[in-house]
């Protein structure tokens, strides 16, 4: 799509710039968003905080980094697939893990339960705080910091729940990761409201755009795949060898409720009528390997391209904002949530995961409380200015919340090892 088809309002930004050097590299308004977000020093610390088994575990693995790149890959490729504008989404993926604390969701929990006295904790809230306020680049007249002062579609195309906390629906399934739904979904902190409603603006729904919509299903599609690829290759999961009978009934508690063993069992079919679905074991043998790198691509064009010719069958377009919707096929929805629930089954609920997810817990609630009691001189100097221009305890409390939440794993684990022993 050419970009000239987004409209000023699309590519305004909180703050005005002026043209770039003549000999600067000519780049469209996105383009721009994307190198920001490449460039910002979170994604960088994205590469130390965990996916689904913390960085430090295997170097197969994903990180947030990682795994970003890949959605950001997908996403992209969807888009343009549609006819869409594939910075946007592409941008979008890059960003939307910026906001998870050290220790990914479970961090996010204890976070959340820390922070019930300041409104509460949610990464993609805490990712468009970031992006508008704490990643430093760009300042107002006022002398506040607006963040990476992306345009106005880039932003919303990196909001994924665009509701605030008082409109949130109540918690259910599990997170990929392992642990349990119990963080309320939401999009924005009360005090970033004004650049929400700015975002937002005349806007009367909570609907995401069509580019947050692509991001979106990307990290779906991206994570079913490829949990399961890092479980095979971790000697956790044999997809020659699934077991059923007690796989069905964690595909229900975590993803599908509803669903009875005659779908699943249709479901599963479908997924093993892909022609690059293994018949032996996985040996760690090279050809074993592409073997199942072509497995993984396989799945991901499946899903796509089922969603592509969805979305084409019910709308002539333009794909841009909310001019369309993604449409995701049912057999698309099972056959994602079929994936997740393998991963689950066979790696998430693995009995040593458990303990460990309660230890990091206790860590990030333990550090978070001690930088509390010590204010400005236990953190780091751009959030001890913010402890000094907070108006009250709530906002002191959001303060301790942004350093703690700006963590890797391994830094949170140290500074936790300084300040509580």
């Amino acid at each position: 799509m050419d970009q000239d088809q987004y409209g000023a309002d699309d590519r305004e930004r909180l703050v005005a710039e002026p043209p770039k050097r003549v000999d600067a590299p000519e780049r469209t308004a996105f383009e721009r968003d994307r190198a920001r977000v490449v460039h910002a020093a979170a994604s960088r610390r994205l590469a130390a905080k965990t996916q689904v088994h913390g960085p430090q575990v295997d170097d197969f693995v994903r990180n947030r980094l990682t795994h970003s790149l890949e959605v950001a890959q997908v996403a992209r490729d969807l888009a343009r697939a549609l006819g869409g504008d594939p910075d946007l989404p592409e941008t979008a993926a890059l960003a939307h893990d910026l906001g998870h604390p050290p220790f990914g969701h479970n961090g996010e929990r204890a976070l959340a339960e820390f922070a019930e006295g300041c409104g509460g904790f949610e990464g993609n809230a805490q990712t468009l705080r970031l992006l508008t306020r704490l990643e430093a680049k760009t300042f107002d007249e006022a002398g506040r910091s607006v963040g990476l002062n992306l345009t106005r579609a880039t932003l919303d195309a990196c909001i994924k729940y665009p509701w605030p906390l008082e409109r949130a629906s109540a918690p259910s399934g599990s997170h990929a990761d392992g642990s349990p739904r119990l963080v309320v979904k939401f999009g924005v902190y009360a005090d970033d409201r004004p650049v929400f409603d700015w975002v937002r603006r005349g806007l009367g729904h909570e609907r995401q755009c069509l580019e947050a919509q692509v991001m979106d299903l990307a990290d779906d599609v991206a994570y079913s795949v490829h949990d399961v690829e890092d479980g095979i290759v971790a000697g956790r999961i044999d997809l020659t060898r699934l077991d059923t009978e007690a796989l069905w009934p964690t595909v229900r508690r975590w993803y599908l409720p509803s669903a009875d063993d005659d779908l699943l069992d249709a479901t599963l079919a479908g997924l093993r009528g892909v022609g690059t679905w293994p018949g032996s074991p996985y040996d760690h043998s090279r050809r074993s390997l592409a073997a199942l790198k072509n497995l993984t691509s396989d799945l991901i064009g499946r899903f796509c391209g089922e969603v592509q010719q969805a979305t084409f069958a019910a709308s002539d377009g333009p794909f841009r904002r909310y001019d369309a919707g993604l449409v995701v096929p049912e057999r698309t929805r099972l056959e994602i949530a079929v994936l997740k629930g393998i991963a689950a089954h066979y790696v998430m609920e693995a009995e040593e995961r458990v303990a460990l997810l309660a230890r990091q817990r206790e860590m990030v609630t333990e550090l978070a409380e001690t930088l509390l009691e010590r204010g400005p001189d236990a953190l780091d100097p751009a959030f001890a200015d913010d402890w000094k221009d907070a108006a009250d305890d709530a906002a002191r409390r959001r303060v301790v919340v942004d350093q703690v939440a700006s963590l890797t794993d391994a830094s949170a684990a140290l500074r936790h090892s300084a300040l509580v022993g």
